[in-house]
């Protein structure tokens, strides 16, 4: 059993009263941080591309080399120059639309939505083998301790049609990305489109511009939906937004690519060294905050449990085809 799950088991367990009354401990700061991530807009205009591109919603991100990583946390050591070839990548993460026609179109299950294979994961309590994702729940305290079941709970029944659980929707956010998808799905997906999802490598190089010489900037990006105040009870929303943005609605970068950085983390191919059946995730997202989570940078990384659906990774998809 991962780590991550063993923290979350520790959480069920101390939290199985808030799951039963359902969620009592999130009161106003959370209904009210859900009120203001529901005020927001339901999609934003994009800047049309200057040239059309063969591969509708993609952009060409030109190979090089360049050095990887960054020495803010220990997982992003050490420094290496690798070489990329070029590709198409999505403009944005994948929407809640763009994987609603897959489904439609397959018949496709999520992860999310099948039970737990408790031989893979065995000591989980009844509710943690239930059909269902991660969700970040907004706290009004925390006791200091680190703890992340103070803000993650596994909810039965959530999965990407209703990404808060029973009760909640996507109708009407077609633009939004789509989220609690597993590693498994995002592959399905890919797979269905004649893609794949991009390497670490593949990630990062176009989350960089495609420039050798971009900086490793450690501060907190302006263009970029991220945490503002102090995480996870004080939520600013300074950039507009209290929860998951629409795609595209924040400025893309010199690629033409949307919400490389925040938003929603995303998956790669990579598997995480030295931690089995884990992958690697890049970007950061809405939920990274300097308190926190300096991951808002393309040389961040973060390991990922490939069947664990949450709602703050999402994903895009890569094409190995000539360049324009």
């Amino acid at each position: 059993m991962t780590v991550r799950r063993k923290l979350l088991i520790s959480g069920v367990i101390g939290l199985a009263l808030v799951v039963g009354l359902g969620f009592g401990l999130w009161s106003y700061g959370g209904r009210e941080a859900a009120r203001l991530a529901d005020a927001g807009p339901l999609r934003c205009d994009m800047v049309e591309p200057a040239a059309s591109s063969p591969h509708e919603g993609m952009v060409w991100v030109p190979g090089g080399r360049f050095v990887m990583g960054d020495t803010y946390y220990p997982e992003e050591r050490p420094l290496r120059e690798v070489a990329v070839e070029g590709f198409w990548m999505d403009r944005t993460e994948v929407t809640n639309a763009e994987f609603a026609a897959f489904v439609e179109s397959t018949g496709y299950i999520t992860v999310a939505e099948r039970p737990v294979d408790a031989a893979a994961h065995p000591g989980l309590p009844p509710d943690m083998r239930k059909p269902g994702a991660v969700v970040f729940i907004m706290p009004n305290k925390v006791d200091g301790s680190g703890n992340i079941a103070q803000w993650w709970q596994y909810v039965p029944g959530a999965n990407w049609r209703q990404p808060g659980g029973p009760g909640t929707s996507i109708a009407g956010r077609d633009q939004f990305p789509v989220t609690a998808i597993a590693y498994q799905d995002a592959v399905a997906y890919a797979a269905w489109k004649g893609r794949a999802l991009p390497s670490e490598a593949q990630w990062e190089w176009a989350s960089r511009e495609a420039d050798p010489d971009a900086p490793n900037s450690h501060d907190q990006p302006r263009e970029a939906n991220t945490w503002q105040g102090l995480f996870p009870v004080i939520n600013l929303a300074e950039d507009g937004f209290a929860g998951i943005a629409p795609v595209g609605c924040f400025k893309p970068n010199a690629l033409g690519l949307y919400d490389m950085i925040g938003n929603l983390w995303e998956w790669t191919t990579d598997p995480f060294a030295g931690a089995p059946g884990m992958r690697v995730i890049k970007g950061g997202s809405w939920l990274c905050a300097p308190s926190y989570c300096v991951r808002y940078r393309p040389g961040a990384r973060q390991p990922q449990e490939e069947d664990l659906a949450t709602t703050h990774l999402g994903f895009r998809t890569v094409l190995a085809a000539p360049a324009p």
